[in-house]
């Protein structure tokens, strides 16, 4: 039964991104061409959500110049993975600095989004490669931006704009806000439905 309504579901959502291809599209390929970074605090006690914006000063502070002059995502990740236990360090040094015990683990994974807005960009929902660091339990109110092309990096005047990395059409989903909120809508529930049937399988 349950590989029936799987088949059903992803029946429905091949025909729906068919309607819509042009935009699945362009999202997937958006997801594909970003590296986010994603800071999760312990919880949403002030305390905590203090802490969290903290520790994110200090993982952008030790990550600048880091990535200056990369051409691309997998430089970029490439790159983070060899500073990983730097900005793990960063990040504990950190929190005992403010008086707190908590472990944090910073790593590069894989990991699903919901749509979510930074400053003017949108970023479709689905899954992304992004730098994580989770501070104690990460059951907290989250922060997150964009490491490649760096949009909170402090970078040299010469570095990737998102304009050099996604075309015009994509350019227009992440700026178009409003414009496309219906689609970005659809695209989450197809993504979260297809969350929910690899997790069946897996």
């Amino acid at each position: 039964m349950r590989k029936l309504i799987a088949a059903l579901l992803i029946g429905a959502i091949v025909a729906a991104t068919v309607s819509m291809s042009g935009f699945a599209g362009d999202c997937a390929q958006i997801r594909e061409d970003i590296l986010r970074i994603h800071v999760l605090a312990n919880s949403d006690s002030e305390e905590d959500q203090a802490l969290k914006l903290q520790v994110r000063d200090r993982i952008l502070q030790e990550s600048a110049g880091l990535f200056e002059h990369m051409e691309n995502k997998q430089e970029t990740m490439e790159r983070a993975q060899e500073w990983l236990p730097d900005l793990q360090a960063a990040a504990e040094d950190e929190i005992r600095r403010q008086g707190y015990d908590y472990p944090v683990q910073v790593e590069l994974t894989h990991m699903y989004f919901s749509t979510r807005q930074y400053d003017s960009i949108t970023m479709p929902a689905g899954d992304y490669d992004a730098v994580r660091v989770l501070i104690g339990t990460g059951e907290g109110q989250n922060w997150w931006c964009v490491m490649f092309p760096p949009l909170c990096l402090p970078v040299a005047q010469d570095h990737k704009q998102l304009a050099d990395v996604l075309n015009a059409s994509q350019m227009d989903i992440v700026e178009g806000g409003v414009k496309y909120e219906i689609k970005f809508k659809v695209v989450e529930w197809f993504e979260q439905i297809k969350a929910t049937i690899e997790s069946w399988f897996a």
